[in-house]
């Protein structure tokens, strides 16, 4: 017994030694990105999920997330509560959670139609009122996070699936003025960060992606500062747009990177095997169009795990969107993710 005790243990120490042995390991999105020459592969997160310990051991490790987006602690509401009253504590959470764990750090949002405090959302505002609100809020916000953020949403969401501009607080009070107004405003306040529209719908070749290449056109001719597009990507199993990686290079022809900003892929409930396997299928579209777009710099899963994903409380009898199920385990479509980059 003690010689073959003996043996096996020789066995085991030269498999270990020899060139063809690799321990097994869970592959890493973020090193993965960065290895086919992505800036990061990164996720939303929120402030009440950072208590989950399991959650955060995932979270926390650079590896597999190079980048993180604060996904409602720096929206109005949470920040300008009341007019020129700020406050920046739960997004001081995110920021300082990125620059402790070394990951890039997504500002979102300085301009939104949604999630606006009260005195926004129901106030009434001349031309002049609501630029100068646009523009002191986005100055303070961007200038507050100076030299911690890569890139900022600073419009999100500003025009209707037809291409016609969004009827709110914004639109209503001044047209498209807000628009340059908040680009300018954010640009003073930290002149290294890049700049971004973000949307839904615009994925694809259509009227509103169509808006938003005229909307850059027209910024660019007016010396308005804007660096990226980002694609959202709340997308539904089996129906992702056509000609995704065409209307990607539409806008990087115009001067602009790209980022996939809030990926998730949702399906109806109940989750089966053959949607999982067309849930994986897409998430590897997604990630093959980036890699094949120069231009198009990262990706955001819009939080990894089912069981923060924002779906179910928003589609009703709709879930299992992300990558990682409820109980922190990877689903196939993080496998899809990578071989998206291969």
């Amino acid at each position: 017994m003690v010689h073959l005790l003996a043996t096996l243990l020789a066995l085991v120490t030269v498999a270990a030694c020899s060139p063809t042995f690799k321990p097994k390991s869970k592959p890493e999105l973020n090193t993965i990105a960065k290895q086919h020459r992505k800036l990061y592969f990164g996720t939303a997160t929120d402030n009440p999920e950072l208590n989950d310990t399991a959650y955060r051991a995932i979270l926390d490790d650079n590896r597999m997330f190079g980048q993180i987006t604060p996904a409602n602690s720096m929206k109005w509401f949470a920040t300008e509560p009341s007019p020129g009253e700020f406050t920046f504590h739960d997004g001081d959470v995110i920021a300082n959670l990125a620059k402790k764990n070394r990951q890039l750090l997504r500002g979102h949002n300085c301009v939104w139609h949604n999630q606006l405090p009260d005195w926004v959302s129901t106030g009434t505002f001349t031309e002049k009122e609501i630029l100068a609100v646009v523009e002191r809020h986005c100055e303070t916000l961007v200038r507050h996070y100076r030299g911690q953020v890569y890139a900022w949403d600073v419009i999100n969401e500003v025009f209707n699936d037809d291409g016609t501009f969004r009827q709110d607080v914004f639109f209503n009070s001044s047209g498209s003025k807000f628009i340059p107004t908040a680009f300018h405003a954010a640009r003073r306040a930290d002149p290294h960060a890049k700049l971004y529209a973000n949307d839904f719908n615009i994925e694809g070749p259509n009227a509103k992606s169509a808006a938003y290449q005229n909307l850059i056109k027209t910024l660019k001719k007016e010396g308005v500062p804007i660096d990226g597009i980002g694609f959202q990507s709340h997308f539904i199993v089996g129906e992702l747009p056509p000609n995704i990686k065409e209307n990607m290079e539409a806008f990087t022809k115009l001067g602009v990177e790209v980022a996939v900003t809030e990926l998730d892929v949702r399906m109806t409930l109940p989750e089966t095997p053959e949607l999982l396997a067309q849930q994986r299928k897409d998430y590897e579209t997604v990630i093959s169009v980036c890699q094949a777009v120069k231009g198009c710099i990262g990706v955001t899963v819009w939080d990894f795990t089912d069981k923060f994903s924002w779906v179910p409380g928003t589609f009703a009898g709709q879930g299992a969107a992300c990558p990682w199920d409820e109980n922190l385990k990877e689903k196939p479509g993080f496998f899809g993710i990578i071989d998206g980059f291969n």
